[in-house]
């Protein structure tokens, strides 16, 4: 499952520059962490490769992977920042 994120952020060095610059982050969820043999005292992990939400955006099944049946925080986490535009101007007035 893929999101998209668009952060603005602005930078204010002095009252007579402004820095700002548009950065788009993507979220993704990789393979499922669990431990399913906690319970008996072993390591084991259900193989799940990518997290596949089991409902629409908004609903209970989008935390919920289709694949083996844990919950989102359950999967690796990567958030991957790009900076789309890094625009600065400047007022010498």
């Amino acid at each position: 499952m893929k999101k998209l994120q668009v952060v603005l952020k602005r930078n204010d060095s002095s009252s007579y520059s402004v820095n700002s610059s548009l950065t788009s982050r993507t979220v993704r969820y990789a393979e499922c962490q669990k431990n399913h043999a906690a319970s008996v005292g072993g390591y084991a992990v259900d193989g799940c490769r990518e997290f596949m939400p089991c409902g629409g955006e908004g609903t209970e099944g989008a935390l919920t992977c289709a694949a083996c049946g844990c919950h989102r925080s359950f999967h690796r986490r990567e958030v991957q920042n790009e900076v789309v535009c890094d625009c600065s101007s400047t007022n010498n007035s």
